[in-house]
């Protein structure tokens, strides 16, 4: 059965975002992925999005500017924070923010899914 709403994947690295997105469709997830957050901020996608999967460290805008800018202009998605450089004062700042979960690569799948499926059940 399908899950309800679309899930976001925001990698510059085309192997993490496309295994990632990958493993979500295969989980019947329906997914969108983005190389960049200025991609992700300029797509129609953006009103659908029920939850956003997104590295931390990227060229142009990062993750924690993709979270801030979301917030200032009043888009309140989930988001569920992927990086190879868990840094705490970045965790810190992400889950502050309302990041859902700040998770090291490699991560494990169930996991994130897990955490998808509790971004799903938070009210619009």
């Amino acid at each position: 059965m399908p899950h309800q709403g679309v899930i976001s994947v925001v990698d510059d690295d085309d192997s993490v975002r496309s295994a990632t997105s990958k493993l979500l469709r295969r989980d019947g997830y329906s997914v969108h992925s983005f190389a960049s957050a200025e991609e992700f901020l300029q797509s129609a996608v953006i009103e659908e999005t029920r939850c956003l999967v997104s590295d931390v460290r990227m060229s142009g805008l990062n993750g924690l500017e993709l979270q801030a800018r979301l917030i200032a202009s009043g888009h309140s998605i989930p988001i569920i924070f992927l990086t190879a450089f868990p840094e705490d004062k970045s965790r810190e700042r992400a889950l502050a923010a309302g990041a859902i979960c700040f998770l090291a690569k490699p991560f494990d799948a169930e996991v994130l899914t897990g955490f998808i499926e509790q971004a799903l059940r938070r009210p619009r």
